[in-house]
């Protein structure tokens, strides 16, 4: 069930991309253009996933043709149609949080919806470097800049949440993984939910230590 607190982390997340490219704008936001650049980035979303599935599927379609003279081209065909295959799966998922917008945009008018994405996003543009070094300490064996745009925004929210905004670390790394399950790859979830917990066992060992001394 979407909550305000819920359907504000999601506003947040879709909005972020657009909204923080032009951050002097961020005190003039309001619903109606969160909601825009949520169904925007959405949108963009759809339409790329879509391309890229079509092209998959041209490329397995000329490679089946060459296939009875090479069997290396079947293999090769295989691969292109199996990956189309992922992306329109993907596709559809997009295509299906876009049609629960309607249910965010019931809480979206809600004061505390729009405040606290506010808030969230905020944080994001005043402390992005520090986010980003902060998840940087707690990525095994990857770099900040190499993780996908949807993964990066939905940890740096959650680390926000945990640093700026007292949220207990339990509700934010929850409510990450389900950001995650929606709008990230698969397997994208447990990815999100293993960074988180080592930020908040880094946060904990820290916080005793200080304790300590």
């Amino acid at each position: 069930m979407t909550t305000p607190r819920r359907a504000a982390r999601e506003l947040a997340l879709l909005s972020a991309a657009q909204v923080l490219s032009q951050p002097h704008t961020l005190s003039e936001q309001d619903c109606r253009s969160l909601m825009l650049a949520a169904i925007r980035t959405l949108a963009l979303e759809v339409r790329e996933s879509l391309e890229l599935a079509s092209s998959d599927l041209n490329e397995s379609h000329g490679l089946l043709l060459k296939s009875e003279l090479a069997a290396p081209e079947y293999k090769k065909a295989q691969s292109y149609l199996q990956k189309a295959i992922e992306t329109t799966e993907s596709t559809i998922n997009r295509l299906g949080t876009a049609l629960e917008l309607p249910e965010i945009l019931y809480f979206a008018h809600q004061d505390e919806v729009q405040m606290y994405a506010l808030a969230l996003l905020n944080c994001l543009n005043t402390h992005q470097a520090t986010l980003d070094q902060t998840l940087g300490e707690s990525l095994v064996d990857w770099q900040v800049d190499r993780l996908a745009n949807i993964d990066r925004t939905i940890l740096q929210l959650a680390i926000a949440e945990m640093m700026y905004l007292d949220v207990a670390r339990k509700v934010a790394i929850n409510e990450a993984v389900e950001l995650a399950k929606r709008y990230s790859d698969e397997g994208g979830h447990r990815f999100i939910n293993g960074v988180l917990r080592r930020f908040s066992d880094r946060q904990i060992q820290e916080s005793n230590t200080s304790k300590a001394t």
